[in-house]
């Protein structure tokens, strides 16, 4: 199997989206977690409303090698 080339918006997407998690994750139950949840949810949207999905066979394992590319991405942008 050729290997994926993703869009750099998709990859910058999903990044985002793993920081956004780790930050919501590291929160206080009770310092509320609105101002973290609202962006992860429209980052949800916009990973999954993205035009690249509309390719057809894009699968499952497509998805995962996304996050694992964009975890890298996500610390060394974050660095």
């Amino acid at each position: 199997m050729a290997p994926i080339h993703f869009p750099d918006d998709l990859l910058d997407l999903q990044a985002a989206w793993l920081r956004t998690y780790t930050d919501l994750a590291r929160q206080l139950v009770r310092a509320g977690t609105t101002t973290l949840r609202r962006p992860l949810i429209t980052l949800s949207c916009r990973i999954e409303a993205h035009p690249f999905w509309a390719i057809p066979g894009r699968s499952r394992a497509a998805r995962v090698e996304l996050r694992r590319r964009a975890r890298a991405r996500a610390w060394v942008t974050a660095a």
